[in-house]
C-alpha cells in the first residue's frame, strides 16, 4: 500500500523544529521529502546535544525519518542554479526563514510563482510573513510566552511556566503541513499552487480556544490555575498513596459514579457537589474531601476502580512509562530502523491512521548529504559535473 501523498514532492528548506515536523507529517503520509542542508553544517539540530547516538544526535533523529539529504548552498551561484532544477520538478517547497531570506535569494514567492505556477510554497516564521513583527525571530519559548501559553501554565501562586515539548514550534508545523495539503487539494480544481504563510504566534494563539472564548465573554484575563479546568470539576491531579492520577470528571453523570467508586456516596448528595455548577462554586471545600481520600489507595487501585465505574482517569506517566505501553506498541507508535551509522533505531510512529492508504515509517534520518549525488543524477548532473560541484562548494 502506498499512503495518500505518494507522488507529491516536498522540497524541504526548513531546519530545527517546526519546518522538519511540517515535512515529517508529509513524509510519513508518502510525499518524497528532499531535505536541503548546508554542506559540512547540516542542519543545526543534527549538533544539539546530549544525547548523541554515535555521531547523530538524538533530537535530529527524532524528526528526519522518511526522509533524503542533499547538500548544498544555494547561496552560490551554482548551487543556486541546482536548487532552481529541483525546484522544476516539486509540487512544494517549506522554508522556515526570517522574512525576506527568500526574497534577498531571489526565491521568494513572487518570483518564484511566475516560473513555477503549479508550486505549493509554505512559509513558516515566527510572527506570519506580514504585520508590524514579520521581522522577528521565532523561538518556541518565546512565542509560548508571547502566545498566551505561559499566562495559564503554572501553579496560581507560582511563575508562569512553559509547556515541558516545543508546543509552539510542533503547531506550526501540523498547521504547515493542514495547509499544504489543502493547497494541493485546491490544485487539482484550479491547477495553481499559492501560498502557506504560517506564523508560529497564530498558530500558538489558535491554542487558546476556550481560554479566549471565556475573555470574549467576560472581559476576565484567564490565570494560573495549576492542573485545575477554568470551568469543570473535579478535572485534575490528585496524589495517591504512591503517585499522581488524573481524573476527568467531565459531567454530572461521571459524578454520580465516580463517588460510590472512592467509596464516598455522601458526596453525591451534597447541595454544595451536586452539579457541576454547584462543585466549581464549593470547590475550596470539595478538594480537600477528595485529597484525603484519595490518598488512601495506590495509583493502580484507584485506576482499576475507576476503569470499572466508567470515570475517565489517568496516571502520571513519565516518558519510558508511556514508551513501553503495550497500547502504544499495539497501535505501531514505536518503531524500529537501521541506520546506515547507528544501527538499530527507534522512533516515534504516524499518529494518523488511514485504513485505505496508511502513512508508514519507512527509512532512517538520513546522514548529511547521503542523497546528493542520487538526486543530482537524477537531474542530469553527470560525475565530473557533480565532482565541479564540490570541489566549488556548491554541494
Amino acid at each position: 500500500m502506498t499512503g495518500p501523498l505518494t507522488g507529491i514532492t516536498v522540497l524541504d528548506l526548513t531546519r530545527v523544529l517546526s519546518g522538519p515536523y511540517c515535512t515529517m507529517v508529509l513524509s510519513d503520509l508518502g510525499a518524497r521529502v528532499i531535505k536541503i542542508e548546508h554542506p559540512g553544517r547540516g542542519d543545526d539540530t543534527r549538533h544539539w546535544g546530549p544525547p548523541f547516538v554515535g555521531h547523530e544526535s538524538a533530537y535530529y533523529l527524532s524528526i528526519n525519518r522518511n526522509k533524503e539529504s542533499v547538500t548544498l548552498d544555494f547561496k552560490h551561484p551554482q548551487g543556486h542554479e541546482v536548487l532552481e532544477r529541483l525546484i522544476g520538478r516539486a509540487d512544494v517547497l517549506v522554508e522556515n526563514f526570517k522574512p525576506g531570506t527568500m526574497e534577498r535569494a531571489g526565491l521568494g514567492w513572487e518570483a518564484v510563482h511566475p516560473r513555477h505556477p503549479r508550486l505549493v510554497y509554505a512559509s513558516i516564521s515566527g510572527y506570519g510573513q506580514s504585520g508590524p513583527r514579520r521581522s522577528e525571530a521565532g523561538y518556541d519559548a518565546v512565542i509560548q510566552a508571547e502566545g498566551g501559553l505561559m499566562s495559564v501554565t503554572g501553579d496560581a501562586d507560582g511563575p508562569a511556566y512553559r509547556l515541558g515539548v516545543a508546543i509552539s514550534d510542533i503547531v506550526a508545523g501540523l498547521f504547515t503541513a493542514q495547509g499544504i495539503m489543502a493547497a494541493l487539494f485546491a490544485r487539482e480544481r484550479d491547477g495553481q499552487g499559492q501560498r502557506v504563510d504560517i506564523g508560529m504566534l497564530d498558530a500558538t494563539a489558535a491554542l487558546l480556544t476556550y481560554q479566549a472564548g471565556n475573555y470574549f465573554a467576560t472581559g476576565q484575563v484567564p490565570v494560573r490555575m495549576g492542573n485545575r479546568h477554568p470551568t469543570i470539576a473535579p478535572y485534575e491531579t490528585f496524589p495517591t498513596s504512591d503517585g499522581e492520577i488524573v481524573i476527568a470528571v467531565g459531567n454530572d453523570g461521571i459524578w454520580r459514579r465516580f463517588c460510590p467508586a472512592i467509596d464516598r456516596p455522601d458526596l453525591a448528595d451534597d447541595p454544595r457537589f451536586r452539579t457541576n455548577r454547584d462543585r466549581m462554586a464549593h470547590y475550596d471545600r470539595l478538594r480537600p474531601e477528595l485529597e484525603r481520600t484519595l490518598r488512601s489507595r495506590t495509583r493502580a487501585e484507584w485506576t482499576e476502580r475507576f476503569h470499572a465505574a466508567s470515570v475517565p482517569c489517568g496516571a502520571v506517566r513519565d516518558v519510558g512509562e508511556v514508551l513501553g505501553d503495550p497500547h502504544l506498541a499495539a497501535r505501531e507508535m514505536v518503531a524500529t530502523l537501521e541506520h546506515p551509522t547507528v544501527g538499530t533505531t527507534r522512533v516515534m510512529g504516524t499518529p494518523i491512521k488511514l485504513s485505505g492508504t496508511p502513512g508508514s515509517v519507512r527509512t532512517p534520518p538520513p546522514t548529511l548529504g547521503q542523497h546528493t549525488e542520487a538526486v543530482l543524477g537524477e537531474l542530469g548532473y553527470d560525475r565530473q559535473m557533480i565532482d565541479s560541484l564540490k570541489a566549488a562548494g556548491a554541494i
